[in-house]
């Protein structure tokens, strides 16, 4: 029943077309039950010696009718089962671009495509087979059931007797079907996680010469799937003979009854072709029964893993939020503010600890301390990747719980140190989520992060593609792109990830002088990894253990901060490793 409750569901904006559909399957289902009527009319004339032409003629109508009728039946349920798929499609992929980011810590993204896109194709095979179909099938199944009751009550308790028993044995296949659909989903986005693990990290299994490891993951992962699809098919496939013999069972019983009540007297020649004409026009209706209950069992696991996607948290602006953001003018305050924040992902682990600073307008914050103390948490947390679990972060002043997340995104730009980068041109790259950028900005922003001489011996420019993940580019050439990128969107305080991990000793001279006209018109928030980039900041936070235990310039902190003298003193480059 919950395969049904869900169907419902997810049906439910498309009844129209769905009863369309089971019209036109249900109208050929008793043009079909009229041909048997006729038929006996044709055959007694027959047998009396008169062909009967009006009849023959009509039987000819019926059949083309009965025939156009389904074929338009069967075209609108497919254009509903695609229509449903598009848009079921469109939802789960904008839900999942809107799900919180805590929601994918402990998900696998290949396990979710699949779920988007391979669980959404099962309900699309599971709408055609069974929306429609089944509810002319058991209208159908009734209109039929009542015609032969008409032509001869005694045969049609004996078909009834052999049809019931394979609708019981259908009914002991159909709960263990559902069970194996659900493991069988289940194996077949395990697959594909493993297959985007792979494919994802291909250089380094490459580099590591995993080629064999990764293989025998996936090979473990395709016989699961395997075993399940095959567990799931085997028990399908028990259904489907049931029905066969019954159909089967039926016709021989109803041929030698009919024949011996034919020689008694007890119905005619006729009545005999036109029942046994109308209990093969029984078989359809029964068959899509068959057809419909098996389809909702086997897509019963894919509706339950496209619900879990529909039920993710997803980001959501608060309604007071836009009325505080759209009145007044914008005080002057500092850009970012941490009050007394505390943060873990998860319970009773806190990662920061009562962390509190103030990030000015304009100017350079550096911030350092070791692997684990809580930099990139502070970051996620500025973005609001996150929320606090207490304390709060202001956005000029304002909590920014009560601001959009896309004002509020847009006003806080993040470069990470991996400096991702989407298939496409150079130029879709520097102008993704930046909005309205001329040309002349875009070439100050290339000439500023060093970018112009890469952009022009690109084969075309900026119109160039750069590969999946940025590949056709260096790491610091991908680095400067996501800075420029960054800039073009102009925002108010830009998170630096340690901007110059990939830069040579040439790039990197450059890009702390570019950082340093930055700062002069918005402030910047650096995670700091090497001393050059430190001392260019006003203020340096010092990180340890998820709380703020100095703050200072870099002099200032070399005289005030033995952990901060030890850091410097255990870094030989000189570099600050955090």
């Amino acid at each position: 029943m919950a395969g049904w409750r869900d169907l419902g569901r997810l049906a439910r904006g498309y009844r129209g077309p769905i009863a369309g559909a089971a019209a036109l399957s249900l109208l050929g289902t008793l043009l079909a039950l009229t041909q048997p009527l006729l038929a006996r009319a044709a055959v007694d004339g027959a047998a009396a010696g008169q062909l009967r032409w009006p009849v023959l003629g009509a039987l000819t109508a019926l059949f083309a009718a009965h025939a156009s009728a389904l074929a338009l039946g069967r075209y609108v349920q497919a254009h509903t089962g695609e229509t449903m798929t598009r848009d079921l499609r469109r939802t789960l992929t904008g839900h999942l671009l809107r799900v919180r980011i805590a929601a994918f810590d402990d998900r696998r993204v290949g396990d979710l495509i699949a779920r988007a896109c391979g669980d959404t194709t099962v309900v699309k095979t599971l709408i055609a087979q069974s929306l429609g179909t089944g509810l002319a099938g058991v209208a159908g199944l009734a209109a039929a059931v009542a015609l032969l009751a008409w032509l001869d009550p005694w045969l049609l308790a004996t078909v009834m007797v052999l049809f019931g028993g394979s609708f019981a044995a259908l009914l002991a296949v159909v709960r263990r079907v559902r069970i194996a659909s659900r493991t069988a989903q289940n194996a077949e986005g395990a697959l594909l996680a493993d297959l985007e693990r792979a494919l994802g990290g291909i250089r380094l299994v490459r580099a590591c010469r995993a080629e064999p490891l990764e293989a025998a993951r996936l090979d473990t992962s395709a016989g699961r799937a395997y075993l399940a699809n095959l567990r799931m098919a085997g028990m399908v496939a028990l259904s489907g003979p049931a029905n066969d013999l019954a159909v089967s069972g039926a016709f021989l019983a109803v041929l030698l009854s009919g024949a011996a009540r034919v020689s008694s007297g007890a119905m005619t020649l006729g009545d005999l072709v036109a029942f046994t004409l109308a209990m093969t026009y029984l078989a359809a209706p029964v068959y899509e029964i068959f057809q419909a209950v098996s389809a909702v069992q086997q897509g019963a696991g894919a509706l339950q893993r496209i619900t879990e996607v529909l039920a993710l948290p997803v980001e959501r602006d608060r309604p007071v939020a836009v009325a505080a953001v759209r009145s007044g003018a914008r005080p002057a305050r500092p850009v970012l503010e941490f009050r007394d924040v505390w943060f873990g992902y998860r319970p009773g682990a806190p990662v920061l600890r009562g962390v509190g600073f103030t990030v000015p307008a304009r100017g350079q914050v550096a911030l350092v301390g070791p692997s684990g103390a809580g930099k990139s948490t502070i970051f996620a947390l500025a973005e609001r990747f996150y929320e606090p679990d207490r304390g709060s972060v202001l956005l000029h002043g304002r909590d920014a719980r009560f601001t959009p997340y896309a004002r509020h995104r847009a006003a806080v730009g993040l470069v990470e140190q991996d400096s991702p980068l989407l298939a496409g041109t150079l130029r879709d790259n520097l102008l993704y989520g930046a909005g309205p950028v001329t040309d002349r900005e875009i070439h100050r922003v290339l000439a500023m992060t060093g970018l112009t001489r890469v952009a022009a011996e690109l084969p075309a420019g900026l119109d160039t593609p750069v590969g999946d993940h940025g590949r056709r580019l260096s790491g610091g050439q991908r680095q400067r792109v996501a800075i420029a990128r960054c800039l073009l969107a102009r925002p108010d305080l830009i998170l630096l990830d340690e901007p110059t991990a990939h830069l040579d000793p040439d790039s990197e001279r450059a890009l702390t002088t570019t950082l340093h006209e930055v700062a002069e018109v918005c402030a910047l928030m650096v995670i700091a990894h090497r001393f050059s980039t430190v001392r260019a900041a006003t203020s340096i936070l010092v990180l340890d253990r998820g709380a703020i235990t100095a703050t200072g310039t870099h002099s200032e902190l070399l005289l005030a901060s033995p952990y901060y003298r030890r850091l410097a003193a255990q870094t030989p480059t000189p570099q600050m490793y955090g």
